[in-house]
């Protein structure tokens, strides 16, 4: 278990999708413990390599922080109200939709070959942080009631709508992903869905996994994140389409 947290927290800093590893494995190990203390203990565990890798990237990238505090509070905002809905309302149409929805993002990106390569925003700073709000509220309210490749829509919708790069975008998607996880650790620890004993060590291999793939993000730039995005989604639309196969199957 704690080498799938490594190998998350080091997906997860590179371009999200880190859940991909560790959830699958927490499942797998513990397939009698209830959903929703598993998700509750992920999010537990990763949130500190997120929160590390975003003190990283704020070393070294610079981000108009101000105009994503919008969006941040949005995504809080939108993980709170999802992580409600979702003990409401069946996840079924979200499994059967995503791996649509992320292909036509993986397809866009592999098509558009300059997309995210270059740093360009075009937008006003006031539009840009309207924008970024909206991004926020959304994807927020995705992660709290679904969740997979939540960090890997941050970083398109970033480069997507705001002429970002992949590592620009890559940076920002880490302050808004922590914020969601605080939105769902809000209401997974007092309803007790965190097992400490399994999160705190699972915690300490992500941060470390979270240290290597921020390290080489930096060192390879905007290419290296768009390549890794690339390969997290390709994964993910085999992972999803998989789950919704499974739903549909007799």
């Amino acid at each position: 278990m704690m080498l799938a947290s490594a190998g998350a927290g080091l997906v997860d800093a590179v371009v999200g999708g880190g859940g991909l590893i560790m959830v699958p494995s927490l499942f797998g190990l513990f397939p009698q413990a209830a959903p929703a203390t598993l998700l509750g203990t992920n999010k537990a565990a990763s949130i500190w390599g997120t929160a590390w890798s975003a003190w990283r990237f704020s070393k070294r990238v610079t981000l108009p922080s101000r105009r994503l505090l919008g969006a941040i509070a949005a995504a809080m905002l939108g993980g709170l109200l999802g992580a409600w809905l979702a003990t409401r309302v069946p996840a079924g149409h979200f499994r059967l939709a995503l791996p649509l929805l992320l292909s036509a993002v993986w397809a866009y990106t592999l098509w558009r070959k300059d997309l995210g390569r270059t740093h360009a925003p075009h937008l006003s700073p006031r539009a840009e942080a309207w924008t970024a709000t909206g991004i926020g509220a959304l994807i927020g309210f995705y992660d709290g009631v679904f969740g997979p490749g939540t960090g890997s829509f941050f970083v398109f919708a970033l480069v997507r709508l705001l002429g970002w790069d992949f590592l620009n975008a890559s940076a920002a998607a880490k302050r808004l992903n922590f914020a969601t996880n605080v939105a769902a650790l809000a209401w997974f620890i007092p309803a007790g869905h965190v097992v400490w004993a399994l999160a705190l060590p699972m915690a300490a291999a992500n941060v470390l996994g979270s240290s290597v793939g921020t390290r080489l993000a930096l060192r390879h730039g905007a290419g290296f994140v768009r390549g890794v995005f690339l390969m997290v989604v390709g994964a993910l639309i085999v992972k999803t389409g998989h789950d919704a196969w499974r739903l549909l199957a007799p």
